[in-house]
């Protein structure tokens, strides 16, 4: 391992052998990957508690290769379904999902919609990235309205979808968006996340520079990154401005932050009250 790893910190919870990181330059998943790993850290959680659950796409290498604990790189659009699999059958591990909007959103969105309804105890971290960053650039129902990727090279015409909204409204125990500019609150964020007892979302608007940036005028990271930032509006703010002026600016903040009956305990619940009504409950 080269010596300039042995100086971060957070070594310790990544695969050195799967090091130097495949992603692009300038791809915000590695800073993904940093807070997620100072979360874990910070809340001294034992990675051999944690199960983490990606599906496919540039954010899904996030959880694998990437960190150091028991993962499932699994089918795309499917991660979400693979993880209440997981928390079902081992409701005592912290069960993570990482990974793109493509995966989770759009191919995966009806299981992040119904994940969601059932307030099943599991923290997804979303990258949004606003494309299809792994397979070429096309739009997806993320992509800002007027933008240019390779499926729409005049202009998408289409409104994204506002995926921090729609899960709060689904019945998620927490919620939250921030963008890789705002490190520390994205940290903050995804500690609360893990503490959580229910279905948790952290979405992270991340940049793409490769795929989105340089159709956009934006080719270098930095650019991306101060876009976020001069784009960005307190959700508290934002609640008091008309809809017309929040076109194309990023709503971050905590939306819901509430306690609700959570899956996993309610079907423990039934099975318990089932075996007792037959007289299989052990003694």
């Amino acid at each position: 391992m080269p010596e300039i790893y042995s100086k971060y910190p957070m070594i310790k919870y990544l695969r050195k052998e799967a090091l130097p990181t495949a992603l692009c330059p300038g791809c915000g998943g590695g800073t993904v990957l940093n807070a997620f790993a100072n979360a874990v850290d910070q809340l001294k959680i034992d990675p051999r508690d944690l199960v983490v659950v990606s599906g496919i796409g540039c954010s899904a290498w996030i959880a694998s290769p990437y960190f150091l604990a028991d993962t499932l790189h699994t089918t795309h659009g499917r991660a979400i379904a693979f993880a209440t699999g997981v928390k079902v059958g081992l409701p005592d591990k912290k069960v993570v999902v990482i990974s793109g909007d493509g995966d989770l959103a759009s191919i995966g969105g009806n299981h992040l919609l119904h994940a969601a309804r059932r307030n099943i105890d599991i923290t997804v971290i979303l990258v949004n990235n606003f494309i299809y960053g792994m397979t070429g650039g096309q739009v997806a129902p993320t992509t800002p309205f007027g933008a240019i990727t390779t499926t729409t090279p005049y202009r998408n015409i289409e409104h994204p979808l506002q995926i921090s909204e729609t899960i709060a409204a689904a019945g998620a125990s927490y919620v939250a968006r921030w963008t890789t500019a705002h490190v520390y609150q994205l940290i903050e964020s995804i500690k609360k996340a893990l503490q959580v007892k229910g279905f948790s979302l952290v979405e992270v608007i991340s940049q793409c520079p490769v795929q989105f940036g340089r159709r956009n005028k934006m080719k270098e990271p930095a650019e991306m990154l101060r876009w976020f930032l001069k784009n960005s509006v307190p959700i508290s703010k934002a609640k008091k401005m008309p809809p017309e002026e929040l076109e194309g600016k990023f709503v971050i903040g905590e939306f819901v932050n509430r306690q609700r009956p959570e899956f996993v305990s309610e079907l423990n619940k039934l099975i318990d009250e089932v075996q007792e009504h037959f007289g299989l409950k052990e003694v």
